[in-house]
Order: C-alpha cells, then sequence, then structure tokens
C-alpha cells in the first residue's frame, strides 16, 4: 500500500456514518448487505447512503455488486488488512526488539 492510497483509506473511514457504515459490512462478511438494509440499520436516508457508499468505494473499502434488482455492498477485507499492515510494517525497528504489542480490542 502506498502513502496515498493509505490516506485516503483512512480519510474514507474518519467520518463517523462512514465508519458505521463500513463496520457494519465487516459483520457481514463476505456476502455483504443490500443497500435497503444498510440503510435501514444505520437510519441514513437513501441519498446520505449513496453518498457515504461511494466515498467508501472510491478508497478501495467497499465494493457492489448487482443481484436481481437489488445492489448488495461488501467490505474489502484485503483494503484494511494492507492498511493495518502499512501502519504497522516498522513496528519497533528503532528498539531492535521483536514487537510485543498486540492488537487490543475497544
Amino acid at each position: 500500500m502506498t502513502t496515498p492510497e493509505a490516506l485516503k483509506a483512512l480519510a474514507a473511514l474518519a467520518q463517523e456514518s462512514r465508519l458505521a457504515i463500513f463496520r457494519l459490512l465487516v459483520e457481514h462478511a463476505p456476502d455483504g448487505l443490500a443497500v435497503g438494509a444498510i440503510g435501514e440499520a444505520l437510519g441514513l436516508p437513501s441519498a446520505t447512503l449513496s453518498f457515504h457508499l461511494k466515498e467508501l468505494a472510491h478508497a478501495g473499502l467497499v465494493t457492489s455488486r448487482q443481484a436481481g434488482r437489488f445492489i448488495y455492498y461488501t467490505a474489502m477485507l484485503d483494503t484494511v488488512t494492507h492498511l493495518v499492515g502499512f501502519l504497522t510494517e516498522n513496528c519497533c525497528v528503532a528498539s531492535g526488539g521483536p514487537c510485543e504489542a498486540g492488537p487490543s480490542r475497544g
């Protein structure tokens, strides 16, 4: 992952509704959710939801697929994996020791 790609992904997630959408889609991975189900679950109007989904797609964080008359969105988990790798690739290099910091849940 490049610095511009990381910045685009972080900027997309740095907004409350987009972060909520992405987290909801992660919960429903790998199948994703229909647009209507996303809007209903988060209480977002269609126009607002459409804008946020477009921003997440532009950042490579979600993808969409047509299934009949419904559009389903799915979280791009590989993008997040690359983002975390980019953020932690030099972990503990300056100390010369092994990284002991594990992921925390909060």
